[in-house]
């Protein structure tokens, strides 16, 4: 009876929202994860009762811990072991010039450890697998220095250095959940705390660097800046967004050439030197007392109110609401023109770099907002430093492989110092500097020394895998779309590798170096992970691990690429003399002679001419470019920028991650169906079944476009037939050699037909058309004669 009278509720109380979050974010109280790189240590903090796991992340990797009390003193005993290694591993990484390194040293200065005669508990070894851990309970407070050394690869034996993964549990929890905070990059001048809801001023010297840092994650802060000679003379011209987005031509400025921050004189505040998050305010106001009693909050603290409590005492005159650059807050503008905020992308630890370019008065917030997602609900401190100008910092930018990794600072290469010789003008791209073009030169130059006689590039920032063990060929046959088994021992193929839906993770090439060894070379981290993930997957007794810190490569392009390099490779008797190497084919060489630097050299490029890639470890980069550079010079050698490769691939028709594909693309719409033998690979692999219905049934392809127009055109610009949009422009460029603007393009496979007449919109893609007309893919050499000959 009561069912009648009463509506049917959902029963029981709430139940809380569920997100997924980097693993930072949602680790148990108490735990801490970090990651020691590669032929790197780090110094971490230990309390009596903590418990320490350390982590051979991709296998193969040995190991030395080292532990010592508060007063530095080495003991073993502190991890309740007796400590049988001499930590050579650990001595010889400090002995090298890694600047990476320079907190470590600065730690153990710090802490009067005397590494002479130190004893180090080591664990693991070449054979140990990916995933296998050393556990430990901490006796007595103190640090461990967990070291994951490593030399210069043997090509041969692919003893690359890879990464180990440190968790501690602590024993003690802290009464709030709170980070550490970072060791300082140097010896700080300045070191200040800025509490939630709070904003600290304070001077910085010309030429002086500050460090602004989101302690525990997620916390915005806004930043402000004067010239002090300026508010000497009574003016106050703070730092104005506006110009500084006019005159970088970005919504915010980052490492590289537009890197600087600007007063409405135009005068240079700061530049930017290193920042690890990426996404920064789009210069709305710094948070403002309107802005609380607007949404229904009056009285709420603010940080415009509180910038003009800091900077009173500096002769500043307040303001409502204050322009800055509020570093950590994730703002931007939709396509509708709406200003949108979301949740930080700051992880504890995160920070920005900045140098002064003339004496500062600076002021910094830690934002009160806790009435929207701002600060992830949860406002926090910031912490800033600041450091002699004397420093040395590097400028990078960081990047994470995958949500949950940790942070990787942008590398130079090996061969910076000698593309730096020809060019200042380097970014950022996919974690290392790379030459964009050569300044006593330019793109167009370089493009025709590559079609006429020989360039030199830096391809360093290829990501390259070892793939070993009796398992590897079954795992190699598994994950990629070609034939592995066909390929013999010293032979090298370009091959698609897919997600099981079919959707590309990344092209590449695999080398075959003996009956059981491959090394994997791709643009994306990612490619390693997923080979390591289906090994484990698997059970497989295979070892994947990444070496492109070990392996560094130039590209020597053009027609009289051969008769250059064959004045400087040299090849043992056992292996083919390099006048001998067959198109993707490689073999182990050296510079000179018997004696020279080991490199290794393949006939492969990325241009469509004929061309070789020389792969080396970083430390011998500058002797294999002097060779090369020096062996040039009868051959028109040109250095040869990204701006330049990126004409001479669009021409020759190769594709490019995040332009031409993407996990939403199989290799049929990229252009690539011939890395996919549905018919004549004998083995199952990732997205075959997946593969054969698209083949079977294609939704789009990839044409070449010749564009009647002048009128640049760029990736993502819509392609129509009358009002329909029917595919989208995937790259673009103006060909010096055709003389006309042309483009590689994803249409709908009902109008793909060469000759087929198109428009590419322009502004909304209906008030502006350009003439198109479709053409053989690719645009110059489609049979490859030139890179085969």
């Amino acid at each position: 009876m009561l069912e009648t009278r009463y509506p049917e509720v959902q029963a029981g109380p709430p139940r809380p929202s569920v997100i997924v979050e980097p693993r930072v974010f949602a680790l148990p109280p108490g735990t801490e994860r970090y990651v020691v790189d590669g032929a790197g240590a780090i110094l971490i903090r230990i309390e009596a009762g903590d418990r320490l796991r350390v982590v051979n992340t991709e296998g193969g990797q040995r190991c030395e811990i080292v532990a010592a009390g508060p007063d530095g003193t080495v003991d073993p005993g502190i991890l309740g072991e007796a400590g049988t290694g001499d930590a050579a591993g650990l001595k010889a990484l400090l002995a090298g010039s890694e600047t990476s390194l320079r907190g470590l040293r600065m730690g153990l200065e710090a802490r009067g450890m005397d590494l002479a005669r130190v004893q180090s508990v080591d664990v693991f070894d070449s054979m140990s697998p990916a995933g296998d851990a050393a556990e430990f309970t901490v006796l007595r407070d103190g640090v461990a220095v967990i070291a994951a050394p490593g030399g210069i690869m043997d090509f041969a034996a692919q003893d690359t250095a890879t990464p180990l993964t440190v968790w501690v549990t602590r024993a003690k929890l802290k009464s709030a959940a709170r980070f550490e905070l970072p060791d300082p990059l140097a010896d700080p001048v300045t070191d200040l705390r800025v509490h939630s809801a709070t904003a600290e001023a304070y001077f910085v010297k010309a030429g002086d660097y500050i460090q602004i840092l989101d302690v525990d994650g997620r916390q915005c802060t806004d930043f402000q800046c004067f010239a002090a000679r300026k508010l000497d003379k009574g003016i106050e011209h703070a730092l104005d967004v506006t110009t500084t987005r006019t005159l970088m031509g970005h919504a915010y400025p980052m490492p590289g050439l537009h890197a600087k921050y600007y007063d409405q004189d135009m005068l240079p505040l700061v530049e930017v030197v290193q920042d690890t998050v990426g996404r920064h305010d789009a210069f709305a106001l710094a948070c403002a007392a309107k802005y609380y009693d607007d949404i229904g909050y009056p009285g709420h603290v603010n940080c415009s109110d509180n910038f003009n409590g800091a900077l009173a005492p500096h002769g500043v005159t307040g303001r409502a609401g204050w322009m800055a650059i509020n570093f950590f807050f994730n703002t931007g503008i939709d396509a509708h023109g709406v200003l949108y905020t979301d949740e930080p992308w700051t992880r504890p630890g995160d920070y920005v770099l900045l140098r002064a370019l003339t004496d500062l008065v600076c002021v910094s917030s830690a934002c009160p907002d806790d009435t929207t997602a701002a600060n992830g609900w949860n406002p926090t401190d910031i912490h800033v430093r600041t450091y002699s100008g004397k420093e040395t910092f590097q400028r990078s930018v960081a990047y994470r492989p995958t949500p949950d990794a940790e942070p990787k600072m942008t590398k130079q290469t090996g061969f910076h110092p000698c593309f730096a010789r020809f060019t200042e003008n380097f970014i950022e791209y996919n974690g290392f500097w790379l030459a964009s073009a050569m300044s006593s030169a330019g793109p167009i130059e370089e493009y025709h020394a590559c079609r006429q006689k020989s360039v030199v590039l830096d391809l360093s920032a290829l990501r390259k895998f070892e793939i070993t063990g009796p398992d590897s060929e079954a795992l190699c046959q598994y994950v990629f779309t070609r034939d592995i088994k066909k390929l013999p021992v010293g032979g090298v193929v370009y091959t698609a590798m897919c997600y099981p839906h079919g959707g590309m993770i990344d092209d590449g090439t695999v080398f075959r170096l003996g009956q059981d060894n491959f090394r994997w070379i791709g643009g994306s981290d990612y490619g390693g992970e997923w080979l390591r993930e289906k090994a484990q997957e698997l059970g497989l007794k295979v070892l994947v691990r990444s070496s492109t810190d070990m392996q560094h490569n130039i590209a020597v392009q053009g027609p009289e690429s051969r008769d250059l390099l064959k004045k400087v490779i040299w090849t043992a008797p056992h292996q083919p003399k390099f006048e001998e190497l067959g198109w993707f084919r490689f073999a182990p060489a050296r510079i000179g002679d018997h004696d020279g630097v080991p490199v290794v050299v393949s006939r492969t490029g990325y241009t469509g001419e004929l061309g070789y890639e020389i792969f080396c470890h970083p430390k011998h980069a500058v002797e294999v470019f002097d060779a090369v550079w020096a062996a040039g010079k009868d051959h028109g050698l040109t250095p040869m920028g990204l701006q330049a490769l990126d004409m001479v691939r669009i021409e020759a028709g190769l594709i490019f991650a995040g332009y031409d594909f993407s996990d939403q693309t199989d290799p049929f719409e990229a252009g690539i169906g011939f890395t996919v033998p549905l018919k004549s690979k004998p083995d199952d692999f990732i997205g075959r079944e997946a593969l054969i219905r698209r083949k079977e049934h294609p939704a789009r392809v990839l044409v070449g476009l010749d564009i009647d127009s002048n009128v640049a055109v760029g990736h993502g610009d819509c392609v129509h037939i009358g009002r329909a949009q029917i595919g989208e422009v995937t790259s673009s460029m103006r060909s010096p050699l055709l003389g006309k603007n042309i483009a590689l393009a994803r249409l709908d496979v009902a109008h793909h037909a060469v000759g087929t007449a198109v428009e590419i919109g322009k502004l909304d893609g209906q008030q502006k058309r350009l003439p198109a007309q479709v053409v053989p893919f690719a645009h110059y050499d489609p049979q490859k004669t030139r890179p085969r000959s």
